[in-house]
């Protein structure tokens, strides 16, 4: 076993702290990543604070992971010492059922395993990229191709692949209306990766203070719907809506502004139920949707993709003794867009 510094959570109620925790030994289709930067998620604060269910504790989160290999097994093909690598929000799953022999490892049946907080395959509890690093079997191993620093790339393993993915199935692109529910962590790389794939894309956030960033990252209009004529204004104006915010909102308000066979998806996920009207859905044959990160295959897809059109992450670096500080400004909306630990700080 290799012992290697973190910042974990051990209660619900406390910071994370600064401890150890061990990775396993690197076997034959296993690559040793030493960490370089990892980002911090909506999610990861979610998960800690036990605000979607109780979680395995001592815990280090962290599923925006890139860094470099310092060593791999025996039988690994994909990857060599010295390759610039990530780690998304997944590092395993059954590799049997219909999902996963699609590519579909996200929505493997058995359910996949997560990077952090999961029950792995030797009896232990995942711990994530809040470290210095990190033991992935190959095959959940991501190359990050030379145009994208590794900084900018990490929050691209959760953020980008969350919303390249349903942007991708629902046919984002030229002559597609485009709106994305608000300017965060997600939202931001749902703008840029919207107007790359040609859409016209449209920012729905509560107000008009972050208007200006809207556009320069690739928006075309930027509307605040804390303006109730707005809901008016834009009905029925829209092919598909991308939501990432994490807290409740009106469904039926925003199903609303889809025209004709719109779909409107989820990646945002907050702690309480959201609930709508079925006549918002049937009133004009529109589509309630969700999706989850993407498969290993699409993630790959997706940072080449970045990488082809110069795209990465709004970051702020950070040192690994600014996380609790990082989190709090998370939850205040106060960060352009995405923080990301320096690992080397440990």
């Amino acid at each position: 076993m290799l012992t290697v510094k973190a910042y974990a959570a051990h209660s619900v109620t406390e910071p994370l702290s600064l401890t150890t925790i061990e990775r396993r030994d690197v076997g034959p289709h296993d690559v040793l990543i030493d960490i370089k930067f990892s980002g911090i998620c909506h999610s990861d604060i979610h998960t800690v604070r036990g605000e979607w269910s109780a979680p395995k504790l001592p815990l280090a989160p962290g599923h925006e992971i890139a860094g470099i290999v310092a060593e791999v097994g025996s039988a690994v093909t994909r990857h060599k010492v010295g390759d610039r690598v990530g780690v998304g929000c997944m590092v395993n799953s059954c590799r049997e059922c219909a999902n996963c022999q699609q590519g579909e490892e996200q929505y493997c049946l058995a359910g996949n395993i997560g990077t952090y907080g999961a029950l792995d395959r030797d009896g232990t509890i995942t711990q994530g990229g809040y470290s210095t690093h990190i033991v992935v079997t190959e095959d959940f191993v991501l190359n990050i191709p030379d145009g994208i620093e590794l900084d900018v790339a990490a929050p691209l393993l959760c953020a980008g692949i969350t919303t390249y993915s349903p942007l991708r199935h629902w046919g984002a692109g030229p002559g597609k209306r485009v709106a994305i529910v608000g300017l965060g962590g997600l939202g931001h790389m749902a703008v840029k990766l919207a107007h790359a794939m040609g859409a016209e894309v449209t920012v729905l956030s509560q107000s008009l203070k972050k208007q200006e960033d809207g556009l320069r990252l690739g928006a075309d209009h930027y509307h605040a719907t804390g303006d109730p004529a707005t809901f008016k204004t834009l009905r029925g104006s829209f092919d598909l809506i991308i939501n990432t915010v994490s807290a409740n909102i009106d469904v039926d308000a925003y199903l609303g502004l889809l025209a004709l066979d719109g779909a409107m998806v989820n990646v945002g996920a907050p702690p309480e139920k959201l609930s709508l009207n079925v006549f918002s859905l049937i009133g004009a044959r529109r589509t309630y949707a969700g999706s989850l990160i993407g498969g290993i295959r699409e993630t790959q897809e997706m940072l080449n993709f970045c990488a082809e059109h110069g795209l990465g992450s709004e970051i702020e670096v950070i040192g690994a003794d600014k996380i609790n500080e990082a989190y709090e400004r998370v939850l205040a909306s106060d960060v352009r867009y995405r923080f990301v630990i320096d690992a080397s700080t440990f």
